[in-house]
């Protein structure tokens, strides 16, 4: 062998060590289990009624304790960690009807095949005070298995319905043997979480949302999936008169300040308890480089020339060296405000209206713009913000695009005619809005985290929750935020976790 092919052989066995060393672990295997399925809205267990041996016999929630009529089996599809066929006593698979997509299709055994409606992810959803609860939800439709109307009443017909956390969609599998799929979580990050600001800071994620209380909480976990448990620690207590009993709207920035890097902690809290009028902008400055802290009072980050009505939301902008505050005033409708920052904690200028709500979309239950986001890419700057009233399920994300000149003046910003993000009725997610974005660990990912509701009659309350997905860039350099994704959904963990 000559001298050069020994050194291509070489190479090449080089190359593949490498390649083994670097590679990702591959993802847990899924074990095959046999399991009843016990509905937590009812307790009553998933059964093939009389043993039936016929094609499309419909499948029921009935009173446990029918024997083999309520065990399934589960048999791991190749290649997944988390997914599974799953099969009734007379052989044949748990199927969606003729593989349909829509609400109440039928759930039946129909003979086994490889499609889509006869896979179901088992998507965990915690549940207090038991263990091995989840969503079963058809990869065909990414819906979930459910008694019809959610119903908790014995020998119920099932069906499919939009993946949620209660109303019969949750399923305990005690037979099941494994872990939850790493890799993965479901939203709610936290179940009451209004208003969040989610960051991802030196290997671990932080989160913030609103107490309507005089503390200043946060939660801290190493994954996405961590934060729904993670313990909610306060961090700062509020007094008169930078706070009392309203604290709200928080989020938290590295900035540059006189003593280098500090983590700026933004909210809004009344000078009197739940008194609108009140509200204003307030400011906290770390000692270090901890996003929990510690922190102590800064600054009252009030208009130096129109401090005459309440100010809302704020929100940081930092374009061409110079530092913004962005907010909401009441003028009779709810604008969007910026004011020049000399630093972090001082207005060197007046607010100026940036944006005020004009289209049919931003005046649902209220003329509101508010929230206001900062997102930038490819020297591209765009602020995403929320329009409409929070009370409403219209409450949803529009964006300004920056197009160059003075940031304080309107006429540099371009309103998009159409909202970026909004309401899903098929998901069950409503009113989804005041937004926030962050990377994934790796720094090869953009997503969003916001509050939403799983009621079209949820409003303004402790009750909207957290939720984060992924987005996307279209090919003008413009976000792609999808559609909001249903409560209980397994989806990929941000990548880098």
């Amino acid at each position: 062998m000559t001298r050069s092919r020994c050194l291509s052989v070489l190479t090449a066995v080089l190359a593949m060590v490498v390649a083994l060393l670097v590679a990702p672990p591959p993802a847990a295997a899924a074990v095959a289990f046999t399991s009843t399925g016990v509905n937590q809205n009812g307790g009553n267990c998933l059964e093939l009624p009389g043993g039936s041996t016929t094609n499309g016999t419909q499948l029921r929630a009935s009173t446990c304790g029918a024997g083999a009529n309520q065990d399934l089996g589960f048999t791991p599809v190749a290649g997944t960690s988390d997914t599974y066929t799953i099969t009734t006593r007379s052989g044949q698979c748990v199927d969606v009807s003729g593989a349909s997509t829509a609400d109440n299709a039928t759930i039946i055994q129909w003979p086994c095949h490889d499609g889509t409606n006869q896979r179901w992810r088992l998507a965990p959803v915690s549940v207090t005070g038991t263990d091995k609860t989840f969503n079963l939800v058809s990869t065909g439709s990414g819906k979930c298995v459910t008694p019809s109307g959610g119903s908790s009443a014995s020998n119920t017909g099932l069906v499919q319905l939009p993946c949620a956390t209660a109303n019969g969609r949750v399923w305990r599998l005690p037979g099941f043997t494994g872990g939850t799929s790493p890799g993965t979580f479901s939203n709610p990050l936290a179940q009451r979480g209004p208003d969040p600001w989610l960051t991802h800071h030196d290997g671990y994620y932080y989160l913030a949302t609103t107490t309507w209380n005089s503390t200043v909480t946060m939660r801290k976990a190493d994954t996405l999936a961590g934060l729904r448990t993670a313990t909610e620690q306060v961090i700062f207590n509020l007094s008169r008169p930078n706070g009392a009993g309203t604290m709200w709207a928080p989020e938290f920035h590295l900035l540059d300040g006189p003593n280098g890097k500090r983590w700026y902690f933004y909210y809004t809290a009344g000078r009197e308890p739940y008194d609108l009028g009140t509200q204003r902008i307030h400011v906290l400055e770390s000692a270090g480089l901890d996003p929990m802290g510690p922190y102590s009072f800064k600054a009252d980050l009030l208009d130096p020339a129109q401090d005459n009505t309440w100010e809302l939301d704020p929100g940081i902008l930092q374009l061409d060296g110079k530092l913004y505050l962005l907010g909401t005033f009441y003028n009779g409708s709810q604008p969007m405000f910026i004011r020049p920052l000399s630093n972090p904690w001082t207005a060197s200028g007046t607010r100026r209206v940036l944006s005020t709500p004009t289209y049919g979309w931003e005046t649902v239950g209220g003329a509101v713009n508010e929230g206001a986001e900062v997102l930038q890419r490819g020297g591209k700057t765009f602020i995403v913000y929320s329009a409409s009233h929070c009370s409403t399920p219209d409450y949803k994300l529009g964006m300004l695009t920056y197009n160059g000149g003075d940031p304080l003046s309107s006429s540099s910003w371009v309103k998009s005619p159409n909202p970026v993000f909004q309401r899903s009725n098929a998901a069950g997610v409503y009113g989804p809005g005041h937004n926030g974005f962050f990377k994934s660990p790796d720094g090869t990912e953009d997503w969003m985290v916001y509050h939403a509701n799983s009621s079209a009659s949820g409003g303004c309350d402790m009750n909207r929750s957290t939720r984060a997905q992924k987005f996307t860039w279209n090919a003008d350099g413009t976000p792609d935020f999808g559609a909001p994704v249903g409560l209980g959904v397994s989806l990929t963990a941000p990548s880098g976790e």
